[in-house]
């Protein structure tokens, strides 16, 4: 308990010294930059309103797609820590990833202690959970010490469907991040670059006279699969290219399924998230293995035909990949005729 007042105390003290500096101290984002964010910022998020005092410099991320957001956004040095991580790095921002600080074991999550021993200014999280007590802390806790928070509108709360999911929310999200880090025309131009690629994918379509019917099946759980319902991306990018999900009517936007279901609704194509977490059955060919052994999906037509579509399964959640969803799946889907 000691600990964790004092490590408090430094945080707000840390909190304090950010809230006192104005963009005129010489920030490096600070310097007269067109379009500089004027602070204090507040922002409505998941219906809290945020202040941030400053552009934050000491950033702890709570998940590795957060963390590689900002990286593209161009400040991934600003981060001091993040958790987590559960798969491999893209190539492409490795060398930059590998720099931060992980706060946890791999494929953990960040605890509140070891979160407040880290003094962030600013914490940044893909998923409701580890917004609570029981995790890093809640973000009422954090904001009280000082500390604010920002979390993704695609789960405000865990695990439930958003209504009207969909690209623009995301492009949003990339947008008030580069106003909350001070860097809005890196987060203007992320935005237009993604949507570009986007709407490129969209209209290389070849158009069927009738939708195809998709599964997105995205891991098993004790030999029980999951897959892609309503308000999600998956469920958004499948009315984009004009696909049917055949689990848009399910609870929540990953749903707990049976096979006897998705054997039931017969897709016509199975779109495979490959994952490199390291749990059963995660990657796109044990997948593919575990449906053609099965005795009663190795009869259905899309696995004896072979038809399925491989995405990695980063891509199938909000963040930096997935926009590039899009093209995957048109481009594979072009190829099935």
């Amino acid at each position: 308990m000691i600990i964790r007042t004092c490590t408090a105390l430094a945080i707000l003290a840390v909190a304090g010294c950010a809230a006192d500096r104005s963009p005129d101290d010489g920030g490096q984002d600070a310097k007269s930059a067109k379009g500089a964010a004027a602070y204090p910022l507040t922002l409505e998020n998941c219906g809290v309103d945020v202040t941030y005092k400053a552009a934050p410099e000491k950033v702890v991320t709570l998940n590795q797609t957060a963390a590689e957001i900002l990286i593209h956004l161009g400040v991934g040095d600003r981060i001091i820590g993040s958790g987590y991580e559960i798969e491999k790095t893209p190539d492409a921002i490795a060398e930059q990833y590998g720099k931060i600080p992980q706060l946890s074991a791999k494929g953990d999550t960040v605890k509140h202690e070891k979160l407040l021993e880290a003094q962030p200014d600013f914490v940044y999280s893909s998923f409701a959970s580890f917004l609570t007590k029981e995790e890093a802390g809640d973000r009422k806790e954090l904001h009280d010490l000082g500390v604010p928070t920002y979390l993704t509108e695609f789960d405000c709360s865990y695990h439930e469907a958003v209504a009207d999911a969909d690209f623009d929310m995301l492009f949003e999200e990339y947008r008030r991040l580069g106003k909350i880090m001070n860097v809005p025309e890196a987060g203007e131009k992320l935005a237009a670059a993604q949507k570009a690629l986007v709407d490129k994918a969209v209209g290389e379509v070849e158009k069927r006279d009738e939708p195809l019917k998709v599964m997105w099946f995205y891991s098993t759980f004790e030999g029980t699969p999951w897959a892609a319902g309503p308000g999600g991306l998956p469920q958004h990018i499948s009315e984009l290219v004009g696909v049917e999900n055949i689990f848009a009517d399910a609870k929540s936007k990953w749903a707990e399924v049976s096979w006897d279901e998705a054997a039931a609704r017969n897709p016509d194509v199975i779109i495979l998230a490959d994952l490199t977490r390291g749990e059963p059955n995660d990657t796109a060919e044990e997948k593919i293995e575990l449906l053609k052994k099965d005795p009663l999906t190795s009869k259905l037509p899309a696995v004896k035909g072979d038809r399925f579509i491989t995405i990695p399964g980063t891509h199938m959640d909000p963040g930096y990949g997935s926009a590039s969803a899009v093209p995957a799946l048109v481009d594979g889907l072009n190829k099935l005729g």
